[in-house]
C-alpha cells in the first residue's frame, strides 16, 4: 500500500516542464485517434465498440491527472465526435441497438467525480452550494429509481442528470486558473462551429451513407428529416438535432466576443448549419442571448457586436437565398407567424395541459430512468420524450428532488445576473447569455440532460469562476502596499 502511494504521487509531481508535459498530453490524445483509425481500417472495426469507450477513459484519467487543461478540451470533444464516431462503426458492422459507444462522454466525464468528492467540505464553503443541491436531487432521483424502475435505465437517467452537475463544479473549483480555461474553451468552441458547420453543410448536400443509415434505422424521421440530400435536418456530427443545435448556439454566441482568423470562416458555415437544423427553440435561445450580451457589455464593445452581426448577415444570406437551401429555411421560418396551426406548437401546449397537474401532484417522483423503457417487442431500451424540463424535473424527482435541484440552478442564476465583470470580460457575457438562454429553453425541453446540460451547466460554471476570480484578485490588488 505505501509503495503504491510512493508511486501515485510521484505521478502527480510537477517532474516536467509546462511544455513537456503539454506534449505528453498531446502524444496521448493522438495515440487516442491513431488507434480509432487503425482499428477501423485494419478489419477491428466490431472492437471498436469497446476499445473506444475503454481507451478514452483511460486517456481522460491520465489528462486529469497530468494536464487538465487538454483533459476539458478532450472532454468536449468526445461529446462532440462520438456520436459521428459511433455511426460510422455502426455502417461498417451493422447496427448496435444498445448504442454501446455513446457511453464514452460519459465516462470521460465521470473522472470529475473524483473532484466533485475530493472537494465537497471545502466547495460548501467556496461558493459550490448551488452544485451540491442539484447533486442531492438527482441523488434521491437516483434512489427512488432503484426502487421503481430497472437498473439499466435507472442508470442510464443517472449518466444523463450527474454528467452536467460534476463537470461544471470541477470547471468552478478551478478558478483560480480561470484566463486559461476561458481561452481554451473559446478555442475549442471556435473549432467546433467551424468543424461541425462544415461537416453540417456537408450532410445536408450529400447525405451520407452512414448518416442515411442512422437514420433509417433510428427511425427518427419525424424529427431528424428523410434520408435524402436536401431532406435531412442538421444533426452534424451530433446524435440529433437538439444536441447539435444547443452546441451551435453556444458556439455562434461564443463567435461574438472572440477575435481571431477563424471567427469568419467558422461563422459562415456555423450559421449556415444552424439556420439548416431547424431548431427554433435554439434559434430564439441564440436570440435571446444577443440581447443579454448587447446589454451587458460597454459601448464599444456593443458597436463591435453590431458590426459583426451586419458582417455575418451580409455572409449568410446570399448562401440562405440559394434553392433548395432557402425553401427549407423559409418554410421554418414561416412557422413563427402561424404557431397555432404547428404540430409541434401543438404537441407541446397539449403535453402541458395534460401533464402540468399531474407533474406536479407527483410528490415523490418516478425516479430516474422513468421515461427509459424497454420495448417488448424489440427488447431494446427506448426513451419517451417529454418536451419539457420543468415536467421532467417534476416527473422524475418528485417535489424533494426537484426542490434542491431547482433552488441550485436558480441560486446560481440570481448569483450570475447580479456580476458586473461582464462589463469588462466579454467572455463573462457570452458564457452568462449562454446559461441563461438554456434556462429558458426548459420550458420546450429537457435541456439540463447529456450534451444540452453541459452546455447550460458547464457555461454557468464558468460564469461563477470568472467572478470568483476576479473578486479574489480584487481583494490581492487592494492588499498590496
Amino acid at each position: 500500500m505505501i509503495a503504491k502511494q510512493i508511486l501515485f504521487n510521484s505521478f502527480l509531481k510537477e517532474d516536467f516542464s509546462p511544455q513537456e508535459r503539454s506534449l505528453q498530453g498531446w502524444m496521448a490524445i493522438l495515440s487516442f485517434v491513431l488507434l480509432m483509425v487503425t482499428c477501423y481500417f485494419a478489419g477491428a472495426t466490431a472492437m471498436l465498440r469497446l476499445i473506444y469507450p475503454v481507451t478514452a477513459l483511460i486517456v481522460a484519467v491520465f489528462l486529469y491527472l497530468r494536464h487538465p487543461i487538454l483533459y476539458i478540451g478532450f472532454t468536449w470533444w468526445i461529446w462532440f465526435l462520438t456520436p459521428l464516431a459511433t455511426r460510422l462503426v455502426d455502417y461498417r458492422v451493422g447496427w448496435d441497438p444498445t448504442r454501446q459507444m455513446l457511453i464514452a462522454p460519459y465516462l470521460v466525464v465521470f473522472v470529475t467525480m473524483f473532484s466533485f468528492l475530493r472537494n465537497l467540505p471545502s466547495g460548501y464553503r467556496q461558493g459550490g452550494l448551488p452544485f451540491i443541491l442539484a447533486f442531492l436531487g438527482v441523488f434521491y432521483g437516483f434512489l427512488v429509481g432503484l426502487i421503481y424502475n430497472a437498473p439499466v435505465p435507472v442508470a442510464r437517467g443517472f449518466l444523463d442528470w450527474l454528467s452536467p452537475i460534476i463537470f461544471a463544479f470541477h470547471l468552478y473549483m478551478n478558478w483560480r486558473d480561470y484566463p486559461i480555461y476561458r481561452q481554451h474553451i473559446q478555442r475549442v468552441f471556435i473549432l467546433c462551429v467551424l468543424i461541425t458547420g462544415a461537416y453540417g453543410i456537408y450532410q445536408f448536400v450529400v447525405a451520407p451513407e452512414w448518416d442515411r443509415y442512422w437514420l433509417i434505422e433510428s427511425r427518427m424521421f419525424t424529427s431528424s428529416g428523410s434520408p435524402e440530400p436536401f431532406g435531412m435536418r442538421v444533426w452534424s456530427t451530433l446524435h440529433s438535432v437538439g444536441p447539435f443545435g444547443s452546441v451551435m448556439q453556444a458556439g455562434l454566441l461564443l463567435l461574438l466576443t472572440s477575435s481571431g482568423p477563424l471567427i469568419l470562416p467558422a461563422s459562415v458555415v456555423g450559421y449556415l448549419s444552424f439556420l439548416l437544423a431547424q431548431t427554433r427553440t435554439n434559434w430564439g435561445g441564440w436570440l435571446l442571448g444577443v440581447i443579454i450580451i448587447m446589454g451587458s457589455v460597454k459601448a464599444r464593445i456593443q458597436m463591435r457586436l453590431i458590426t459583426i452581426i451586419l458582417v455575418m448577415v451580409v455572409c449568410v444570406v446570399p448562401l440562405v437565398a440559394i434553392k433548395p437551401i432557402s425553401d427549407v429555411v423559409t418554410a421554418r421560418l414561416e412557422t413563427f407567424s402561424n404557431l397555432q396551426e404547428d404540430t409541434s406548437f401543438k404537441d407541446r401546449s397539449g403535453n402541458y395541459d395534460k401533464n402540468f397537474s399531474i407533474a406536479l401532484s407527483n410528490v415523490l417522483g418516478n425516479g430516474l430512468g422513468n421515461i427509459w423503457k424497454v420495448n417488448e417487442k424489440t427488447g431494446q431500451i427506448e426513451v419517451f420524450v417529454i418536451d419539457s424540463g420543468i415536467l421532467d424535473m417534476f416527473f422524475t424527482l418528485g417535489w424533494f428532488g426537484a426542490i434542491f435541484y431547482l433552488n441550485g440552478l436558480i441560486l446560481i442564476l440570481i448569483s450570475v445576473c447580479k456580476y458586473t465583470e461582464a462589463r469588462f470580460d466579454s467572455f463573462v457575457s457570452a458564457a452568462r447569455a449562454i446559461g441563461i438562454g438554456c434556462c429558458v429553453q426548459l420550458i420546450n425541453g429537457s435541456g439540463m440532460l447529456g450534451m444540452p446540460g453541459m452546455i447550460l451547466w458547464g457555461f454557468l460554471a464558468m460564469t461563477m469562476a470568472a467572478h470568483k476570480y476576479y473578486h479574489n484578485l480584487h481583494i490581492i490588488n487592494n492588499r498590496r502596499p
